[in-house]
């Protein structure tokens, strides 16, 4: 009669460039790529290889805790999961899977409205795109309909659950503050819970005006604020006694205690919370103490035998209703005394704007191509999900109005896709924080400039200027912004990218690396026609011709390039449309004649009088390659460099240690040699084919007599990169004692070094394999097989070492 589910809500607001669809380096999430690695490292990965310990701190239990929660992603986050967190990915599949079996048929996955835009703010067309692409993202990924869906914000009104009733989903999750009155079903009378006074250890029914219906959980708010702001996760058993707290010997029917958090609370907020979850659930289901299971699963056993009216307007996280999304309500994330967030009405009025024109445009534009443009933007979530040219074909098929042309086609595509980035400018986050020139509120101020550039080729450039009038009323709390225009200005034009920018990116990194003649850029194919490379000693000249399409949009071009590199970040080139064969050979010939003179003024003479347009540099790279190349082109001076600072380092550090001794600061120019010098050379160690690991202690001796600094993020980093490989390869070959001994002195020399090393994945990777070698080699080693018992004396360690219970 005592049933306990804990509700993870998994989400991270969108980060790709529009233009690329791919997200670009992000600095403040070092030594990771992204915001979006680092939370999976932190988080989304721990979650599904979670450890449960004994009293001597040895994992005992690998958990997917995936499988015994109930859990939503964000349907864009998990676009970006698929493909760059695998393992990851498919542990979440396998885990819906596995609480099927453990749930009575019902799987512990949610749905989510797609792009966590606040729903009861959104028109009534988006609303059901939202939750019908939400739907179909789902049974794409997991293979079935849900049954229930998580709402952004748990933002809801009557027309919000009309549009999930009839789509079928039969649950949602509330606050308890999002509960105004309830009656018992065969009553009349009504009891008043608002103020989150409601029961949370039932489902209710809400009838809706439409006569159909649909259940509400509402969650246990006093837990959920524990977990996510009270440091619950700190102790797993305080976590389990705490749950437990909200059952009441009172209630004589079945309790649901339910709580409901950002499921980023699980590792990324709170370091180690994942494991946190997995014992305290551990615990309670061991000792019998209430019985896991799932909203679908307690419903199905437990349908509601109560009604229930929601507040309207109302959300999880906005003690004002939906407020936080459109004025300045008072709520925000705090730290800034003085600011106010005045800018959220203006935000979403010129975004209300912008749509109403969209919307026009789509319906004028759209109509001659589509039987019914709002049906195919409905169904076009399939073709986000698989861009293949089948893919495209089969949607045109069934939508258009006839079979089209190829520029048709890509009218079709632009004008659909304008519409999705007039849905993901409303992503919730853009009003969530504090200040109007964020990462979040700028991202989504990107998505409607990149909306604005799928329509100018049907309206032209009215509809940009206008939009930047509107913006300038969201007035910046930082004097240097100004204004929502001046952001568009200084963010969003420059992150607009045009096929020519694809091409001048492609013409600079082909001089640093060999594309075949067929390659990806982000979202761009391209196709080879022609490439030359000149070399002069150290002056470069590539001039080629290339087929540069759009995977999302199908536009496609044939663009001339031509770039010249000077040495080091000296490059300059252009591209251009030429419209015979005959030209581009001339322009060809022309470039290469003059390269061969080794007249550098005239070569760049010529560069800018080719392409007078177009012009690129190194400054017009996107983000990753340009931070690659030039790494590349300073690797030969940082070499240098470091050997200068080594060289300082090594001269002084007598005198250094000297002055150490006597209790004197050490002259900031030293100090700054030593740091430089030691973490470098511990990074580059460590990055060896063969560890050097006398040669590493050494160093560390160094920079302790010397109190240098060490880099710990970088470093740990690398040593726990290095760590991760070596584990897949003595994993591979755990009856090799040679590895085995390699890999169990790396093992021992990380645990001596001054900062503590990762080794998650390392454990992940060794738990399994390494204790069914050892239960397989024990027979063998009893059998006096001199082999199976030095190589099982070796492997025996590395659990201890890795800390996992054999």
């Amino acid at each position: 009669m005592r049933y306990i589910c804990v509700h993870g809500h998994f989400y991270q607001p969108p980060r790709e460039n529009p233009s690329l669809e791919a997200i670009e380096l992000q600095d403040s999430a070092y030594p990771y790529h992204d915001w979006n690695e680092r939370i999976v490292a932190e988080c989304y990965a721990p979650n599904a290889t979670s450890r449960i310990l004994d009293a001597e701190q040895r994992i005992t239990q690998m958990v997917n805790n995936y499988a015994h929660i109930s859990f939503n992603f964000g349907p864009t986050l998990l676009s970006w999961i698929e493909p760059n967190a695998p393992k990851t990915y498919q542990a979440l599949l396998e885990a819906d899977k596995a609480s099927q079996d453990k749930f009575s048929g019902h799987g512990s996955a949610l749905a989510q409205a797609y792009n966590h835009m606040i729903l009861p703010l959104a028109n009534a067309r988006d609303k059901v795109t939202q939750v019908k692409w939400g739907i179909a993202d789902f049974k794409r990924r997991f293979g079935r309909a849900p049954e229930g869906m998580w709402l952004p914000e748990t933002a809801v009104n009557t027309e919000t659950l009309e549009v999930l009733a009839a789509s079928g989903i039969k649950f949602t999750i509330l606050a308890p503050r999002q509960a105004n009155r309830i009656r018992k079903r065969g009553t009349r009378m009504w009891q008043d819970v608002s103020g989150e006074r409601i029961d949370p250890t039932r489902a209710y029914l809400v009838n809706l005006p439409s006569r159909k219906t649909i259940s509400v959980f509402f969650y246990d708010g006093r837990i959920s604020q524990g977990v996510a702001f009270e440091r619950l996760l700190d102790n797993g058993q305080r976590f389990a006694d705490r749950l437990m707290t909200g059952f009441s010997d009172a209630r004589d029917w079945p309790q649901l205690v339910s709580i409901a958090t950002d499921g980023e609370s699980y590792g990324h907020h709170h370091h180690f919370g994942e494991m946190a979850l997995s014992y305290a659930l551990h615990q309670i289901e061991t000792h019998k103490l209430a019985r896991l299971t799932n909203y679908a699963q307690f419903l199905e056993c437990h349908p509601p035998d109560h009604f229930v009216e929601i507040v309207e307007n109302s959300s999880w996280s906005c003690i004002h209703g939906i407020e936080r999304w459109r004025t300045n309500c008072g709520c925000n994330s705090g730290g800034h005394a003085g600011w106010t967030q005045e800018w959220r009405a203006p935000l979403r009025a010129a975004l209300d704007w912008l749509r109403d024109q969209l919307t026009s445009l789509y319906e004028h534009k759209a109509s001659p191509l589509l039987k019914n443009p709002w049906n195919a933007r409905d169904r076009y979530i399939r073709v986000i999900l698989d861009r293949s040219p089948k893919t495209v074909w089969n949607f045109f098929a069934c939508h258009a109005t006839h079979p089209l042309t190829p520029d048709e086609r890509v009218a079709a595509l632009k004008l659909l896709e304008m519409q999705r980035y007039a849905m993901l400018m409303y992503t919730s986050c853009g009003w969530f924080f504090d200040e109007l020139s964020g990462l979040e509120t700028v991202q989504v101020i990107q998505y409607a400039g990149h909306a604005i550039g799928l329509a100018q080729d049907f309206v032209g450039n009215g509809l940009e200027a206008e939009f930047e009038e509107r913006l300038a009323a969201a007035k910046s709390n930082l004097p240097e912004h100004a204004d929502g225009k001046q952001i568009y200005e200084k963010w969003v034009k420059p992150a607009l990218v045009s096929t020519a920018q694809v091409a001048g990116h492609y013409a600079i990194s082909s001089l640093f690396e060999s594309y075949g003649k067929r390659t990806r850029i982000y979202c761009y194919d391209v196709s080879r026609e022609d490439y030359s490379l000149e070399v002069e000693g150290k002056q470069r000249l590539a001039v080629g011709r290339a087929r540069f399409s759009s995977t999302i949009t199908q536009e496609a071009a044939t663009l001339a390039f031509g770039v010249l590199h000077l040495g080091d970040h000296n490059i300059s080139g252009g591209v251009r449309r030429l419209d015979s064969l005959d030209k581009y050979e001339d322009l060809k010939r022309t470039l290469t004649a003059t390269f061969s003179k080794a007249d550098t003024p005239a070569m760049i003479n010529a560069i800018t009088q080719a392409f007078p347009e177009n012009p690129f540099s190194l400054r017009t790279l996107f983000r990753d390659e340009q931070r690659k190349i030039v790494n590349t082109i300073l690797n030969e001076s940082l070499v240098s460099a470091l050997a200068a600072y080594r060289e300082i380092f090594e001269n002084n550090a007598p005198f250094v240690r000297f002055l150490d001794n006597l209790g004197m600061p050490i002259p900031a120019a030293f100090q700054s040699a030593a740091e430089i010098a030691l973490n470098s050379q511990l990074k580059q160690a460590f990055e060896r084919a063969e560890v050097d690991i006398e040669g590493i202690q050494s160093s560390l001796k160094e920079a302790t007599a010397t109190r240098v600094k060490l880099d710990v993020s970088g470093l740990e980093y690398a040593l726990r990169t290095r760590l991760e490989k070596e584990a897949v390869t003595f994993v591979g070959q755990l009856a090799d004692l040679d590895r085995a001994q390699s890999f169990r002195k790396l093992l021992e020399f990380a645990a001596t070094l001054p900062f503590p090393v990762n080794l998650s994945e390392v454990q992940n990777l060794c738990y399994r394999p390494l204790i069914e070698t050892i239960d397989e080699l024990r027979p063998q080693a009893e059998k006096d097989d001199a082999a199976a018992r030095s190589t099982l004396n070796e492997l025996v360690i590395i659990p201890e070492q890795l800390h996992i219970h054999v």
